[in-house]
């Protein structure tokens, strides 16, 4: 295992420890609403403060992008960028369902490195280093090979903080439904993801998602074998926050059905790039 990938493991197991601890309290727990539908508790601080501690120990001069805490150390002067989601899945956590996670990802010069995505309640770990293949509790791990989307299961996120694109969202919704097996929405973007590089999904769609929600998992399914875009098929996903991904004949379909509900400004948010040439 890449020796970052090692302390980033280290990290996600010390914030699963400390979520563990906290679900068997959940009524004691002092909880915060950002916005709407979206809840920060006491327990994605001190996760994300643990994950941060056990990080800059080991490499201090490296920078964070974390949910809660925001941006610290120079980014520009660090060729190391870690990216940090304590609790992917706070909503689940606080009502007792159990889906939710630690996401860590590492950017190298802006392409992502390493990932680990943790559930703490199975206990299983997802890692993926660049070049090196994805794992679960050090197994391989590969997307499915499923070719027939009428076979495939599908994950999704509706949205939830932002509702500026939900009549978009939802005529994709109901043209995936009828063109596939099922489809399912856990409420754990990190989740669904790693469940994708797992071939527990075939394929995944959301916007409106942040870096952190997604760096990992996206991550864990290209060295599974699979494939991630933004919603046009190009490589701006962590910066839209739409992201389509799954094994590659999946992929594509996908991609095919979510096309003809693409609106201007979802193709705007789209390019980022472009945006900030103007």
């Amino acid at each position: 295992m890449h020796p970052m990938l090692t302390i980033a493991v280290k990290a996600a197991r010390r914030a699963g420890s400390i979520i563990n601890r906290a679900s068997q309290n959940l009524e004691r727990l002092t909880v915060t609403r950002k916005a709407h539908s979206d809840f920060v508790s006491e327990v994605d601080g001190a996760a994300e403060e643990a994950i941060i501690k056990t990080l800059l120990d080991a490499y201090p001069d490296h920078s964070i992008l974390a949910e809660e805490s925001g941006n610290s150390g120079d980014a520009s002067k660090s060729e190391y960028q870690w990216i940090i989601d304590p609790l992917d899945g706070t909503t689940n956590f606080l009502h007792g369902f159990p889906k939710y996670g630690v996401s860590i990802a590492l950017l190298h010069r802006g392409v992502l490195s390493q990932a680990v995505v943790y559930d703490p309640v199975m206990d299983e770990l997802f890692t993926a280093s660049r070049g090196g293949g994805a794992f679960l509790n050090d197994h391989r791990i590969r997307v499915t090979k499923r070719t027939q989307l009428g076979e495939s299961l599908i994950g999704t996120g509706f949205p939830f903080r932002d509702f500026t694109h939900m009549e978009a969202y939802l005529a994709m919704f109901k043209d995936v439904i009828p063109r596939t097996a099922g489809i399912r929405r856990p409420g754990s973007a990190a989740l669904d993801l790693a469940y994708v590089a797992a071939g527990r999904y075939d394929g995944f769609w959301e916007m409106g998602l942040a870096p952190w929600d997604m760096a990992a998992g996206c991550l864990l399914i290209l060295e599974a074998g699979g494939m991630v875009s933004d919603l046009e098929g190009n490589e701006h996903f962590l910066k839209s926050g739409q992201v389509v991904a799954g094994n590659p004949k999946i992929f594509v379909q996908l991609l095919q059905i979510i096309a003809p509900h693409l609106t201007e400004q979802l193709i705007a948010e789209n390019r980022p790039t472009a945006r900030q040439v103007k």
